[in-house]
This record gives C-alpha cells, sequence and structure tokens, in this order.
C-alpha cells in the first residue's frame, strides 16, 4: 500500500497535536512540525506510533521563509516519488494588546508566524500537489478573523488575511484535484486559551462551553478526505454557534 504523507505545522501540542494523531490514525504518515519545543513535539509522536500510526519530527520556523524551503526541498530528496499531499497550516501566535499600546514586534511577530507562515508552505508544498493532481490544504483560522476581536488586532488581521489566501488559493489549484479550505474555531479548550476568561466567555457561546481539539480534528479530517473532494474554498466555523 502506498504511504500517503501529511504535515501538520504546530504540532507539538493543543489543536496541532489532536490533528496530528487523528490523521495518523486514519493512515497518513505525518510529519510533525515544530518550531522549538522538541520534548513536546516527541510527546505528539509518541502518541501517534502508541495508536498504532507512523510520522516523524519536521522541526522548521514557519515564518522562515528559507527553513521552510531547506526542510522540505531536504524531506523530498529524501522520498524520490513521493509528495506531502496533505498540508494543515495550523502553527500559530498570539501577543495581545489594545492597538494604541501595541509595538511593531507585537504586530509583525503575530503577522510573520500567523500570515507568512502559511503563505512559506503552501508555497513550498503546492506545486508537488498539483503534479500529483492530488492535494488537500487545510488552514487553521479563527473566528476573530471572521468577526474581529477587541485586544487581538494583530491576530485578528492575519486570520482575515489567511481566510482571503483561502478563497484566492481554492480558485487556483481547483482544476488540478487540490482543495483548499480554513476551519475557524471558537473557543476551544487549549494551552493558547489558559489565560483567558473561561466562565464569562463560555456564557457567550450559544452551546455554552468551550469546545475541543478532537472536535476540530474531526472537521479537518473530513476535509481532507475523497468525501470531500468537492470541497473547496469554504471557511467552515468550529465555535458552538459562536
Amino acid at each position: 500500500m502506498k504511504t500517503r504523507y501529511a504535515l501538520v505545522t504546530g504540532a507539538s501540542r493543543g489543536i496541532g497535536r489532536a490533528i496530528a494523531t487523528r490523521l495518523a490514525a486514519e493512515g497518513y504518515h505525518v510529519l510533525v512540525n515544530y518550531r522549538a519545543n522538541e520534548e513536546k513535539a516527541r510527546e505528539t509522536l509518541d502518541e501517534i506510533v502508541a495508536g498504532g500510526g507512523t510520522g516523524e519530527l519536521m522541526p522548521f520556523d514557519v515564518g522562515n521563509a528559507r527553513e521552510v524551503a531547506d526542510a522540505i526541498d531536504e524531506w523530498n530528496d529524501r522520498h524520490a516519488g513521493a509528495f506531502i499531499e496533505v498540508l494543515v497550516n495550523n502553527a500559530g501566535t498570539r501577543r495581545d494588546n489594545l492597538l494604541f499600546w501595541m509595538t511593531d514586534e507585537e504586530w509583525h511577530d503575530v503577522i510573520n508566524t500567523n500570515m507568512n507562515g502559511v503563505f512559506h508552505v503552501t508555497r513550498a508544498l503546492a506545486r508537488y500537489m498539483m503534479s500529483g493532481k492530488r492535494g488537500r490544504i487545510v488552514n487553521v483560522v479563527s473566528v476573530s478573523g471572521v468577526s474581529g476581536m477587541a485586544g487581538q488586532v494583530n491576530y485578528s488581521a492575519s486570520k482575515a488575511g489567511i481566510i482571503g489566501f483561502t478563497r484566492a488559493l481554492a480558485l487556483e489549484v481547483a482544476k488540478k484535484g487540490v482543495t483548499v479550505n480554513a476551519v475557524a474555531p471558537g473557543f476551544i479548550d487549549t494551552d493558547m486559551t489558559r489565560d483567558l476568561d473561561r466562565v464569562a466567555l463560555a456564557k457567550r457561546v450559544p452551546a455554552g462551553r468551550f469546545g475541543t481539539a478532537g472536535e476540530v480534528a474531526a472537521l479537518v479530517s473530513f476535509l481532507v478526505s475523497d468525501e470531500a473532494s468537492y470541497v473547496t474554498g469554504q471557511v467552515i466555523g468550529v465555535s458552538g454557534g459562536l
């Protein structure tokens, strides 16, 4: 049976880890990307292996174009005739602040990691998907990118930019058998939301609770499947009705 490869960026914890383990359970050999926390990335890989799946670590900083290109080129050199057919752009960061006090560093760090990172990784892989006439790209955005959120002009702008990227790229690659979609989580129970007022925010959600990383992974699982071949250019919320 031919090995099918999936790359999940920012897969060392949270939503990324849930997506990586879900795809591995469905038969993909998962490339677990991380920037700095190798210990947490290895925990993801250990979880994949414990579940009967396969994978490997793939460290690079999505915001560094040279690192991304080198990592992808090196992988392709070692896997002649194969290509990474599933890409989940999940890596992201938050540096919340009101605009009036936001520093240049807070703005550029979030834009570079969240939005430029999607550009760097997708550009490196899309041509292989188009040549192979099969590919699935899923970008993890946020309800903040759909409706905005006070104190997150940098984060909201980056996620809104990815939504535009998703819709435009879907038009470019559809005839080559490549789909491009985005999932927009609301309040999800992860390390990234631990500093939020969970009780107050849960009251704003029609479902009355935070979501789980596994619920996001379930939607990603569908979007990368053969059954989703006619779904492209879409932004789908996982937000409990928020």
